[in-house]
């Protein structure tokens, strides 16, 4: 932690540079592609740079917890963030993973309320870390940060109508696919015609994010690698058709 007796400019710059070594090449070049971020005007960027801190969790680490206060707004450079509640049965179900370039934990900096669900690191990930007071000197320095982050949860909502309708109007086949289609966008890395999905998920993690059973998700994945749009390995997807894929997620009830 830097000293308090060193004037706050110069602590942000210092902290800034201590960062940029931080975070690797592939780090930062997730962060700075992101959609979101790399909208916000440069003294904007650069001052939430300033004053993130990087945090670096194993696999399973856990990043916060249902009921906590929040303490801090994140930025995903590396790796996955794993969003999760607890069913009733004490199960504990996979709602959604935030990939690199995604920033998440505004809703509760605003509102001032716990977190609603569990978070904890998908593999090795490498998180850039706002803290509460940071964020908040952030908005009053930075006005346009209140209409970004109203602009990303507008496409939060829209995101979820779009999950809700395609539960209620899309066999499971198309959802499938249409998942597929967006892990290889955020996670694949092309290789020799195919996409390699580097995000490992479970059969069962997959079934959670489609509201669908375990047994049914493994049936529709043998029916697209029939169909030579895929290959399941132990470990992973790996797309082989993407023209496959969009028809099948195009197809409705």
């Amino acid at each position: 932690m830097l000293p308090h007796t060193v004037p706050r400019a110069l602590r942000h710059n210092l902290r800034r540079s201590m960062n940029e070594i931080a975070l690797d090449a592939d780090e930062r070049r997730n962060i700075e592609a992101g959609n979101w971020f790399a909208r916000l005007s440069a003294g904007l960027r650069a001052d939430i740079l300033a004053r993130a801190s990087v945090r670096r969790l194993a696999d399973g680490a856990q990043l916060a917890y249902r009921g906590q206060e929040a303490e801090a707004w994140c930025g995903v450079a590396k790796g996955a963030v794993r969003i999760s509640s607890v069913a009733m049965s004490g199960k504990q179900i996979s709602l959604t993973y935030v990939e690199p370039g995604i920033w998440f934990g505004d809703i509760a900096m605003f509102d001032g309320l716990p977190h609603t669900h569990d978070a904890e690191a998908h593999g090795a990930t490498t998180l850039l870390v706002v803290g509460k007071g940071d964020f908040k000197d952030l908005l009053s320095r930075h006005t346009e940060l209140y209409d970004a982050l109203l602009r990303l949860n507008c496409r939060r909502l829209r995101l979820m109508f779009d999950a809700f309708e395609d539960l209620n109007s899309r066999p499971l086949s198309a959802r499938l696919a249409k998942q597929i289609l967006g892990l290889a966008r955020s996670y694949g890395v092309a290789q020799d015609g195919e996409i390699r999905i580097g995000l490992q998920l479970a059969q069962e993690d997959l079934a959670q994010l489609l509201g669908a059973s375990r047994q049914r998700v493994n049936q529709e994945l043998k029916n697209l690698e029939r169909d030579g749009a895929l290959r399941v390995e132990p470990t992973r997807l790996v797309v082989l058709d993407k023209n496959i894929l969009l028809k099948a997620a195009n197809h409705e009830q």
